[in-house]
């Protein structure tokens, strides 16, 4: 009797006591009592199956081009031919309007203003007005929808460009990707749902980081897996020397069945998660490889997106290795190509950075058009916020720099269900506000959650009480870009 009182004792460790406190007919009989539908969903949840869509979608992959460090819409998309008939002259009062100011203009007495020093012409069926820094986007109008009334809340760039993100200028949020890998899974199992590229452009740069990527509260499979330039593009893939496949096989099942024994005993979620991620990253062990080898690629597919698409680490050779991974299956392809913080010298900086990545995102378009995957793929391009009208610092007409800009700016969208060869939305003739069919960020996120067949006010996660969505308790799908 005395043994069996002390090995009883023994297990009544701390960990177990909170485990199985933690799922106890006490405690779950109290959440229910002070919140009556905690475990009863709402309406809109109960039909949620993670994997499956709310309704047929149009597209069924994203490859996002984020141009990092905002990119300037007045000398890229958006012509405003008064700034440079008023060069020089002072924003007038009534278009600022109080805006608030970056501490970098904040103490500018005058607010001079300054027109492109690129020249600008239509193209497409649209009559787009289009830079003549992207001759070759130039070249795919016709596919193009660029919505000129993006607008936000954020005014510098880490809480802008996480808030594009996460949906949440603070951080600690699921990532636009997670939130897709969590409500669609992936199209093959040898690939994870989510994978993130960088590149650095020839610009004044903004640094990027993993909280952008990051699955937040959202089960950890959901997260971002970013690929590098190096010999081993994902970390800690590759096997040591003198460990064969078979050995390595024999050890991750043993390491599945030890947690799979944790996971009956604690019940935790995340040690399920570690078991998916340990056969995830055995089943790309093969499937990597592949894919990053572009050695077999046509001398037609190099010539169309450059050189560059030869060299890894550039945003050509991302933009080809992006089109790869969505043609095996991969939902969401995030690249970063950061250098577009222009706040002087923006002729010159501007010109490199265009040569960067012209080319090959027109390519990306070009390339899955030709493989009949264009209709299935919504590719993205643009930055988190716009460019001010007027000069900041000193300025002549061809050096100039812009200050950040959250009021107006433009991005565009191709493919996967976006009405092709479109202008959408409006700014006044500086360049200033958007005066017809805003469209926040919010917006942005519900319209692509939409183009993938969910419904943003339905793919929520709850979590300590409340139920946590992309979109917060915002945003509109924009049917007017639809197809």
């Amino acid at each position: 009797m005395e043994k069996e009182i002390l090995e009883h004792g023994l297990n009544l460790n701390r960990r177990r006591f909170l485990a199985s406190l933690s799922v106890g007919l006490g405690t779950a009989a109290l959440g229910s009592l002070l919140i009556p539908d905690l475990f009863g969903g709402s309406e809109s949840e109960k039909d949620f199956v993670p994997g499956i869509p709310h309704f047929a979608p149009k597209a069924k992959k994203v490859i996002y081009l984020f141009q990092n460090g905002a990119p300037s819409q007045l000398d890229c998309f958006d012509y405003k031919p008064l700034l440079n008939q008023m060069i020089g002259q002072d924003l007038p009062a009534s278009i600022r309007n109080g805006q608030r100011l970056t501490g970098m203009t904040s103490d500018q007495k005058k607010f001079p203003l300054v027109g492109s020093a690129f020249k600008f012409a239509k193209h497409g069926q649209s009559g787009a007005w289009i830079s003549e820094a992207f001759p070759y986007m130039a070249g795919v109008a016709d596919d193009l929808c660029i919505i000129k009334s993006m607008h936000t809340e954020a005014i510098n760039h880490d809480p802008a460009l996480t808030f594009f993100q996460t949906g949440a200028q603070q951080g600690n949020r699921p990532s636009i990707g997670s939130w897709v890998s969590y409500g669609l899974g992936t199209e093959n199992k040898n690939l994870p749902a989510f994978c993130v590229l960088l590149s650095k452009g020839k610009g004044n740069g903004q640094g990027v980081y993993s909280k952008l990527w990051s699955n937040g509260f959202l089960d950890s499979i959901h997260q971002g897996v970013q690929f590098s330039s190096g010999d081993n593009p994902v970390l800690y893939l590759t096997d040591r020397n003198g460990l064969d496949r078979v050995s390595r096989r024999k050890m991750i099942d043993k390491i599945a069945a030890l947690n799979e024994i944790s996971y009956q005993q604690f019940g935790d979620g995340e040690i399920a998660t570690k078991i998916k991620q340990y056969e995830m990253a055995y089943r790309m062990q093969t499937a990597v490889p592949e894919i990053m080898d572009i050695s077999k690629e046509s001398d037609d597919i190099v010539k169309l997106y450059g050189s560059d698409c030869m060299i890894p680490g550039t945003f050509a050779a991302n933009c080809l290795l992006a089109r790869k991974l969505s043609e095996n299956g991969v939902r969401f392809v995030q690249l970063y190509h950061q250098g577009w913080d222009q706040h002087g010298n923006l002729p010159v900086e501007m010109k490199k950075q265009a040569v960067d990545v012209d080319q090959a995102s027109a390519a990306l378009i070009t390339d899955l058009k030709q493989r009949g995957l264009l209709d299935e793929t919504l590719v993205i391009w643009g930055g988190e916020f716009g460019r001010t009208n007027f000069c900041q610092g000193k300025m002549t007409p061809d050096n100039y720099g812009r200050d950040h800009h959250p009021r107006s700016f433009s991005i565009w969208m191709a493919g996967g269900g976006i009405k092709p060869g479109i202008v959408h939305g409006e700014t006044d003739e500086f360049g200033y506000n958007v005066v017809t069919d805003p469209v926040h960020v919010h917006d942005f996120q519900a319209t692509l959650l939409h183009l993938l067949g969910l419904d943003h006010e339905r793919l929520t996660f709850r979590l300590q009480g409340r139920r946590y969505r992309l979109t917060d308790v915002e945003g509109n799908v924009v049917k007017a870009i639809l197809a």
